[in-house]
């Protein structure tokens, strides 16, 4: 899917003007990070810290999105592009199948540090893109836009938005005997992040059919979140939910 075929999309594609940001807002962008990066240091999943690596996400500055997608789109096709704002569903689905990444480009102010409602630069990109240079969930991802797009049928697409956002937002993964968080949801918010390590959230084996059916609450801190056990399985259970959809079965 090209750029020419992001029809839903199309109105929401910007440019970020990296030189209208100020000394103020890379401050800012300096303290969110300073916030989290010591506890992601400790609980990220490897391929997250390895991703942030590989993108060049820098400490004290905003990210330009230009030179991230340098170093990211080689790697494996993905690239973060700017939009106005918040996406209707057929345009994110969309995006996602092409491999562009929807990334706002504002930063929220020193007054909303703790919680802005709609998501920043802070949260689609350290939230997000650095997982994007990991070949396997890069490709879960595209998959998971195209088979959106494909499937038109609301009660089906309200399934499937639960998958990814107990995944994408809010996956968990045990690596070395340990539960390391992967989700942007995770990463981005102290509070989520610190709700799972110090045990007051639930946490189950994945399992497709649990995912789909568990109602997503996004006014409070979570009471139940689910782990695998691989990259891989996420891409087959991917494949999983693209049959039960088809069949009208999920």
């Amino acid at each position: 899917m090209t750029t020419a075929t992001l029809s839903a999309a199309a109105p929401y594609l910007i440019q970020q003007d990296y030189s209208s940001y100020t000394e103020e807002q890379h401050g800012i962008w300096a303290e969110l990070v300073g916030r989290v990066l010591p506890e992601l240091e400790k609980h990220a999943a490897q391929e997250y810290l390895d991703g942030f690596q590989i993108i060049g996400l820098k400490r004290d500055r905003l990210p330009n999105l230009a030179e991230v997608n340098a170093r990211l789109e080689p790697r494996t096709g993905w690239k973060s592009t700017a939009v106005s704002g918040f996406l209707p569903s057929q345009a994110f689905f969309e995006m996602l199948a092409a491999r562009k990444f929807p990334t706002t480009v504002w930063l929220r102010s020193r007054e909303s540090m703790e919680y802005t409602p709609e998501p920043d630069i802070f949260h689609d990109v350290v939230g997000h893109v650095p997982m994007h240079a990991h070949p396997v969930f890069a490709d879960f991802l595209e998959h998971y836009g195209r088979v959106c797009v494909a499937t038109p049928e609301e009660p089906i697409r309200e399934k499937l938005s639960r998958l990814f956002w107990y995944t994408v937002e809010f996956g968990l993964i045990r690596q070395q005997g340990e539960i390391k968080v992967y989700g942007s949801g995770l990463m981005s918010s102290h509070g989520e992040c610190l709700n799972v390590m110090s045990g007051h959230c639930a946490i189950k084996e994945f399992s497709l059919a649990e995912v789909v059916n568990t109602p997503v609450k996004i006014d409070e801190l979570h009471k139940l979140l689910f782990v695998v056990n691989s990259f891989d399985q996420l891409y087959e259970v991917m494949h999983e939910a693209e049959r039960l959809a088809a069949s009208g079965r999920l």
